[in-house]
């Protein structure tokens, strides 16, 4: 046996982590960028709990709260604009996914006097400013990855970018911020946390660690699905789906994503359906393809479900999430051909996928 593990994140998970260990942040630097979108981190109480721990350890900060729910490059570029103009030495990300993303992606532009524009080349040498996580959803995993997701408008899709230095230094993360949430929201963010584990878990660069890590979250998952389904959100429920979350995120920070992500992303861009609920509604579907090539692994993902069938994975879905709608067939296959051009998620899913193929998990989850 081999394989490597990388996760330079120090994460500290736990209701009250903002002033048990938020001293940490004293020790990264003295002006921080908050970036933040326009409402989660205040509802949430998040933000009230970081300028508390700010004023205590008399850390000057400047907030960025524009950030959308699939922000562009353009979002990238203002808040490294004001980074720049406050001298910032350290970057909060405050949030859901879009928000930490963000502030990823303005930690590494920033030292390396970088156009927002070249985030997707290779020419940056200097070392990021320190970032640090603070989720405000149970879903993306941003807090413990060194990837980002970012919308560009000129190709009509969303990508991915990553780079292993863009690891948040610290994650403080506390299932408290989602107690507000409402359901559909907490919904669609669990099934984010379901899919990153179930395609890291089918991944072709899974590994030992990887699997268990991955396991445990969709067995975490399981153990909510009756309370997402009733509605009844108990601090246990947010506990559960917060941990699974992170769990999530450190399966996808080894294995990256698959093509399932890659299908949804067209689905986001195109057709405004939130990310995680575009990921359900392809699930079953998505199974179904890969089973014939890691049987028993998808046999595995069943059980761990409680349950004996894809066909199941397929109720559960429908009745977690609203009717997803039908879309015409050259749609659908124009939002598979956009898939179709991820080289390296193609690469990394079990089973060899052709662009009818991709086009068929389309048609069977929205035809």
């Amino acid at each position: 046996m081999a394989f490597s593990f990388y996760l330079p994140t120090r994460v500290f998970l736990g209701e009250g982590v903002l002033e048990e260990y938020g001293d940490f942040l004293g020790r990264l630097g003295r002006r921080a960028l908050v970036v933040t979108g326009r409402k989660s981190a205040v509802t949430s109480g998040a933000m009230a709990d970081f300028e508390e721990l700010a004023k205590r350890l008399g850390l000057s900060r400047v907030v960025f709260d524009e950030v959308p729910a699939n922000p562009t490059l353009e979002t990238v570029a203002k808040a490294v604009d004001l980074a720049r103009r406050e001298d910032a030495d350290l970057v909060i990300g405050i949030g859901g996914g879009s928000p930490m993303d963000t502030a990823k992606a303005v930690a590494l532009l920033v030292p390396n006097r970088a156009e927002a524009g070249r985030l997707y080349e290779a020419d940056l040498p200097e070392l990021p400013l320190p970032m640090v996580a603070i989720p405000t959803t149970a879903g993306t995993g941003s807090e413990v990855t060194q990837h980002a997701v970012f919308t560009l408008p000129a190709k009509e899709i969303k990508k991915g970018f990553s780079d292993d230095r863009c690891f948040p230094v610290l994650a403080l993360v506390d299932p408290r911020y989602t107690y507000s949430l409402p359901l559909d929201i907490t919904i669609d963010t669990a099934l984010d946390t379901l899919t990153h584990a179930i395609e890291g878990y089918l991944s072709r660069r899974a590994t030992p660690l990887s699997d268990t890590l991955a396991l445990e979250a969709i067995s975490l998952f399981a153990g909510q699905k009756e309370a997402l389904l009733a509605g009844k959100l108990l601090p246990a429920t947010r506990r559960d789906l917060m941990y699974a979350a992170t769990l999530g995120g450190m399966v996808i920070a080894q294995t990256r994503t698959t093509i399932l992500h890659t299908l949804g992303y067209p689905l986001t861009y195109s057709h405004d359906i939130p990310h995680g609920r575009a990921n359900g509604y392809l699930l079953a579907a998505y199974l179904e393809f890969i089973r014939p090539a890691e049987p028993v692994k998808v046999d595995n993902i069943l059980k761990v479900l409680g349950m004996a069938s894809v066909e199941e994975v397929a109720e559960l879905t429908r009745c977690l999430l609203p009717p997803p709608g039908k879309f015409p067939e050259k749609e659908l296959e124009r939002m598979a051909a956009l898939a179709a051009t991820n080289g390296s998620s193609l690469a990394w899913t079990a089973r060899q996928a052709t662009p009818a193929d991709l086009c068929n998990i389309l048609c069977r989850s929205f035809g």
